[in-house]
């Protein structure tokens, strides 16, 4: 088996990344993978919006889905909160309504917190330089 897993926030295909395909793990996959998301700090509020873990299996005659993870973003803040910053957590991997198809390990940490002042500044000087011209 050659294990990989694609990760995006929400669902949503926009923010979704994937790891190399482990080609020496076999049924244990292991990555040594690094990912990055900019994240409001309303996902991290309320309990609407999750990090989505989808693993499958790499194959000539197309990949095949293995199972998924689902985690809210608060839960992840919360618990990372607690621990400095990072933390490390296992959750079940599900495949449609059955559980158990193993577990899936990771850690994770959160960043600064960037304001978006600096953003407004730099809108304002392009709005500057339009209509200077």
């Amino acid at each position: 088996m050659k294990v990989y897993a694609r990760v995006s926030i929400g669902s949503d295909p926009k923010t979704e990344r994937r790891t190399p395909a482990d080609k020496h793990g076999e049924t244990d996959p292991a990555w040594n993978f690094t990912m990055k998301y900019t994240i409001s700090e309303s996902m991290v509020q309320h309990y609407g919006v999750s990090l989505v873990i989808k693993l499958y299996c790499k194959r000539k005659l197309g990949d095949r889905y293995v199972g998924e993870v689902h985690m809210p973003m608060k839960e992840l803040f919360d618990g990372a909160y607690s621990c400095g910053g990072s933390a490390m957590v296992s959750y079940p991997v599900q495949r449609g309504s059955v559980n158990s198809q193993g577990v899936l390990k990771f850690s994770y940490r959160f960043g600064e917190r960037v304001t978006a002042d600096k953003l407004l500044l730099v809108e304002s000087i392009g709005d500057w330089f339009r209509y200077a011209d």
